[in-house]
């Protein structure tokens, strides 16, 4: 027998805590709802201790700090179980309330359970925090409040969430490891140019125009970046913080989105990327009853590429003006012939929603394919870059001293 640690809520929003023993969750899970009670948390004991002893430091502070993406999705998940199991929202959200470890979390709960509570839709007192749940989780709110499958519309917006995280996380993690690389490459430079290159200089010092080239230039680099080393990273570090704020800019923003999908490899990548966010995003919209114009608003609105944006948000006028789905995809220019045929039978069957979570399928599956292929490209050329260049600069230093020993012989 194992025991269980576990966390419920009754029938009237109170949260209760206890430890079970049985052979298996779903032993406890039965036993939970057989007691009347909404299970929200079943774990094994041993677990459970472990995880709260490793809560050090970095534990304590994400429990800081405003609401991130991270806890609405966290809460939206607990949210759509309590509902399913026939919480009323507001024991719900009173539950949520008591489970809220962190402060900023709980503040907002309560502010949402105080204007729900004073007769407000749920959707309206999300929308008054406007700046944490967007146009598309507002609106997905609503269709489940029209609809009255509120649990189930939530269950499909904590999977559509995250699906994006998901794609975002892949996307993070295949940067990582060549902007490692890219670091390695510039401290080894920095330790050959700082470190092993001065060794040389006493020995070459009296040689002169007697060196070779090579060995001369890599000289005066080492020199150079004795002298001024620290001038130049506090350049660099200027000029880098210069570009940052630069590239927030309007201004800076659209013009590295711009040459950003024009790049090789990558371009088509973050290409496809975004795509992916639209026809994710319309395909839940419409599969929970969002007009098919106000859909494409919000779902135009989660690309993040303006140079992309621009031509997407040209489909609902020519939608609105009576031009059929297909037709103003194609108008856009931007959708490869996969996706329009997908459209076009999920115009005549009805069933628009449906095709483009199939298109956003489609895309994720290539930008996954598209960065292992990235990254297997990537990977031996910055390991060949960064040999070229260590051995260019043992090959100088080792021209320099076989040109003291021809001198000397």
């Amino acid at each position: 027998m194992t025991e269980f640690v576990w966390r419920a809520a009754a029938a009237d929003g109170q949260l209760i805590e206890g430890r079970s023993e049985a052979p298996a969750v779903d032993v406890v899970l039965r036993q939970l709802r057989e007691r009347g009670l909404t299970p929200i948390h079943v774990g094994a004991a041993t677990s459970q201790a472990a995880a709260s002893a490793t809560l050090g430091r970095a534990g304590q502070r994400a429990l800081k700090g405003p609401v991130q993406r991270a806890d609405v999705l966290a809460f939206t998940s607990e949210l759509s179980i309590m509902l399913r199991a026939g919480l009323a929202l507001d024991n719900a959200l009173r539950v949520l309330i008591e489970m809220s470890a962190k402060p900023s979390v709980r503040q907002l709960l309560e502010g949402v359970l105080e204007d729900v509570k004073g007769g407000a839709t749920f959707s309206r007192a999300l929308a008054k925090r406007g700046d944490l749940f967007g146009d598309f989780y507002l609106n997905m709110v609503r269709s489940g409040e029209a609809s009255g499958q509120m649990s189930q519309v939530l269950e499909r917006l904590v999977a559509h969430m995250e699906r994006l995280r998901a794609l975002r996380e892949s996307v993070v993690s295949a940067t990582l490891y060549p902007a490692i690389l890219l670091g390695v490459a510039l401290l080894s430079l920095v330790g050959m140019l700082g470190f092993v290159v001065p060794q040389f200089e006493r020995l070459f010092k009296d040689m002169g125009e007697a060196l070779p080239l090579p060995t001369r230039i890599v000289m005066a680099l080492g020199q150079g970046f004795r002298q001024h080393g620290l001038l130049l990273a506090i350049a660099a570090l200027v000029l880098g913080w210069l570009a940052w704020r630069w590239l927030r800019s309007p201004a800076g923003r659209t013009w590295w989105q711009r040459r950003a999908l024009r790049l090789p490899v990558v371009g088509p990548l973050l290409y496809k990327y975004e795509l992916t966010l639209f026809a994710r995003s319309l395909g839940t919209l419409l599969g929970n009853g969002v007009p098919l114009l106000t859909a494409l608003h919000i779902a135009t609105e989660t690309v993040g590429n303006l140079e992309l944006r621009q031509p997407l948000a040209k489909m609902a006028p020519q939608v609105k003006e009576g031009a059929r789905m297909v037709r103003a995809m194609e108008g856009t220019g931007v959708f490869e012939p996969l996706a329009i045929n997908l459209v076009r039978v999920g115009e005549e069957t009805g069933r628009i929603g449906p095709m483009m979570l199939e298109l956003s399928e489609v895309l994720d599956r290539e930008v996954e394919t598209g960065i292992k292929r990235a990254l297997t490209l990537l990977e031996p050329i910055l390991i060949l870059l960064l040999g070229v260049l260590i051995a260019a600069i043992i090959v100088s230093i080792l021209l320099g001293i076989l040109s003291i020993n021809d001198l000397a012989g």
